[in-house]
C-alpha cells in the first residue's frame, strides 16, 4: 500500500508539507492511536484503553490511518482470526515526531511527565541532527526553501524574527 500524497496547493494558507502532515495524522486520535501501535499495543480494543478515545471516533481515525498507509491492518498471529494495527514505513517514520511531541509536552504542557523515554541506559534527550554534516541543527542556521531557491519570506513568523 501506497502513502497518500497531497498537493500542498490544494490546501488552505500557506501550501507546505506540515499542513499536508496535518491533515493526514494532525487529529488528535490519529497520533495518540500510532502512539499505541508504536508502543506495541496492536489490538482495537488496546488502543481504545490506551487512548481513551470514543471507539466510533477511533475506529474512523484508524481507517484513515490505513488509507493514508501509515498503519496496516493484517493478522495478529494468535489463531483467533482477528487482525491488528501495525505501522508502515511512514508510521515508521512517525516514531521520533511522536518522541519530540512526547518531550516538548514534558516541557510545556504537563505539570509533571507521566513517562520518560529510555535510550540504552539513560534518560533519551533528543537532538536533531544534520544527516549530511553531521551538525546539531539550530534554527538560526536553517533557510525556507521554495522550488529550489532561498525563499523572499525570512520566516513562518510575520515579523521575520525566525528563518524556519
Amino acid at each position: 500500500m501506497s502513502t497518500t500524497r497531497i498537493d500542498p496547493a490544494s490546501l488552505p494558507g500557506r501550501p507546505c508539507s506540515m499542513a499536508a502532515a496535518l491533515q493526514l495524522v494532525g487529529e488528535r486520535w490519529a497520533m495518540l492511536a500510532v502512539r499505541e501501535v508504536v508502543l506495541g499495543n496492536h489490538r482495537f480494543t488496546e488502543i481504545a484503553r490506551k487512548t481513551g478515545a470514543p471507539t466510533d471516533r477511533l475506529a474512523k481515525r484508524l481507517r484513515e490511518l490505513v488509507d493514508a498507509g501509515i498503519v496496516e491492518r493484517r493478522p495478529l498471529g494468535e489463531g483467533g482470526g482477528r487482525d491488528g494495527y501495525f505501522l508502515t514505513a511512514a508510521g515508521r517514520d512517525l516514531v521520533p515526531v511522536i518522541q519530540a511531541l512526547m518531550a516538548w509536552g514534558d516541557q510545556w504542557a504537563v505539570s509533571s511527565p507521566t513517562r520518560q523515554l529510555r535510550h540504552r541506559d539513560h534518560d533519551l534527550v533528543s537532538a536533531v541532527v544534520c544527516a549530511s554534516c553531521g551538525e546539531a541543527v539550530n534554527d538560526a542556521d536553517v533557510v525556507f526553501r521554495v522550488d529550489g531557491a532561498t525563499s523572499s519570506e525570512s520566516s513562518w513568523i510575520e515579523d521575520g524574527s525566525r528563518s524556519l
